[in-house]
């Protein structure tokens, strides 16, 4: 198929590179000129505007939009009076799911398709593939179906025989891409797998902490009113090589996973992650996450958590710990440790 591809950044030039290496010809738009000569250098097509990019794709036109959440309605604004009836619009961000809901509604008009694509892979997915999570029309998804089949894991449709089971495990969720349902369906999955992701971040962070301080017992520590004694220091005497638990985990323990691989990857080149400060970013989907399971009234104490955990570590805590600290002084005449 020939696609238009708008955003070239640290996944939309993967997944370009890794479209042309499937047969797929692309034409490729980004705000970046050096962007746009490096994926011309690998076969894409570069377009100079938006126009340039439309008038390269012959109808019915399929252009992918890979840009932030927060500019994807600037770019469909601009991208409408260029296409017509029966063109289609992906937008494979992590859009909020609403805003699918009500952008496949305002094209309709126009008779322009909608499909929204949770894409996960990050920068590996060029060569490990990435994991796609659709919402759209059934026979609009049907339609651009080979540019899923290529960008995902398994790289190929699953044979006929494999999609007359009726059997996850035998169709195109065994490939690592899958039709979940209509408009927003596609985000709404990946908006609950970023949520998922958050927690697993967490645990592993938090244990992995634990680990750190395993020597405890070994460590000189103050005797006063303020301090909490080690109830039997004889049980933290542990100076722990965490580079090397991170690695073993890997290798036939359940909590193996691809976040373990990179967080075994990180400690092996740098053990006291010198180059980091600790603030943890989020960039909205673990927010969307815990407002959905409200609405629906799901407890989801652990994605909760680790969302919280998130704004702790950018400092949002801080005024609380010293309204903390005021109120112990108040009612104990707790004098606050410095740190």
């Amino acid at each position: 198929m020939r696609l238009g591809m708008i955003g070239l950044g640290r996944m939309g030039a993967g997944m370009v590179r890794r479209l042309l290496k499937g047969g797929h010809e692309c034409v490729a738009f980004d705000n970046s000129a050096e962007a746009i000569k490096a994926i011309t250098a690998d076969g894409a097509r570069g377009a100079r505007t938006l126009a340039d990019l439309v008038s390269a794709l012959s109808p019915p036109r399929v252009v992918w939009v890979m840009v932030p959440a927060s500019v994807v309605d600037s770019v469909i604004s601009q991208l409408r009076p260029l296409l017509q009836a029966g063109d289609v619009i992906i937008d494979g961000g992590n859009s909020n799911y609403h805003d699918d809901i009500r952008r496949a509604e305002e094209l309709k008009s126009a008779g322009i398709h909608y499909v929204d694509v949770g894409t996960s892979g990050g920068v590996l997915g060029l060569e490990s593939g990435f994991s796609l999570m659709i919402g759209g029309e059934k026979e609009v998804v049907a339609s651009v179906e080979p540019i899923f089949a290529t960008l995902s894991p398994g790289g190929r449709r699953p044979s006929a025989a494999a999609l007359a089971s009726g059997k996850a495990s035998e169709g195109t969720a065994s490939m690592g891409y899958l039709h979940c349902g209509p408009n927003g369906a596609g985000h709404f999955v990946k908006m609950v797998h970023n949520g998922i992701e958050y927690g697993l971040m967490a645990a592993y962070a938090e244990g992995l902490n634990l680990l750190k301080h395993a020597d405890a017992g070994m460590q000189t520590r103050e005797a006063d009113a303020e301090t909490a004694p080690l109830s039997d220091p004889r049980y933290f005497q542990y100076q722990l090589d965490l580079p090397a638990i991170a690695e073993v985990w890997r290798h036939g323990s359940i909590i193996s996973s691809r976040l373990l691989d990179l967080t075994a990857a990180a400690l092996a080149a740098s053990p006291g992650l010198a180059n980091f400060g600790g603030r943890v970013s989020d960039s909205g989907e673990g927010r969307w996450t815990v407002q959905a399971a409200i609405e629906v009234g799901v407890p989801a104490q652990v994605l909760s958590a680790a969302l919280y955990s998130r704004f702790e570590s950018r400092g949002r805590a801080e005024f609380a710990a010293k309204l903390l600290s005021a109120m112990r002084l108040g009612f104990g005449g707790h004098v606050e440790k410095k740190s």
